[in-house]
């Protein structure tokens, strides 16, 4: 907490997202999935904004391929919380169908707007549900989540 207090960078994966929502360092919180039973597939994830490092060099039109894997993946934020993301520019990753197209179908989990991941105001410490180092290996046939990391390593400070 004190490492990202002072603006280090803090990345939650599945449940590290979680746990950085239940700290307090993200907003809004994970439950159960609608379906009530765990999920694991691969889904397309739109990126929604390149202000945070984990997406600032993603194509912004593109549908990333990346698993999920989880029982308690629907993101859940209030009415205010959820406008205070989407006017902050918070809201990193929504679910979406391979067209890059937001639909209600596209939405493995019930999560609120489609919502797949977030971050803080200050853009230093994110969180999403699927698995982009599922996704980064040729042998698995799938580097989209690899694009991620890179989008990482080409962002920060060295």
């Amino acid at each position: 907490i004190d490492h990202a207090n002072k603006g280090g960078f803090v990345m939650g994966i599945c449940n590290g997202f979680q746990v950085l929502c239940e700290a307090g360092l993200l907003p809004g919180a994970l439950l159960h999935n609608e379906s009530r039973k765990f999920i694991c597939q691969n889904i397309y994830l739109k990126p929604e904004s390149s202000s945070c490092i984990i997406s600032s060099s993603l194509t912004m039109d593109k549908a990333y391929k990346i698993p999920i894997a989880h029982g308690e993946g629907n993101y859940f934020a209030d009415e205010a919380t959820l406008k205070e993301l989407n006017d902050n520019d918070q809201v990193i990753f929504r679910y979406c169908n391979a067209d890059g197209e937001v639909t209600a179908e596209s939405n493995p989990n019930g999560s609120a707007e489609n919502i797949a991941g977030v971050c803080n105001k200050t853009k230093n410490v994110f969180g999403m549900m699927p698995h982009p180092e599922r996704a980064a290996d040729y042998e698995l046939s799938n580097l989209d989540g690899k694009e991620l990391f890179d989008s990482i390593l080409a962002t920060i400070p060295a």
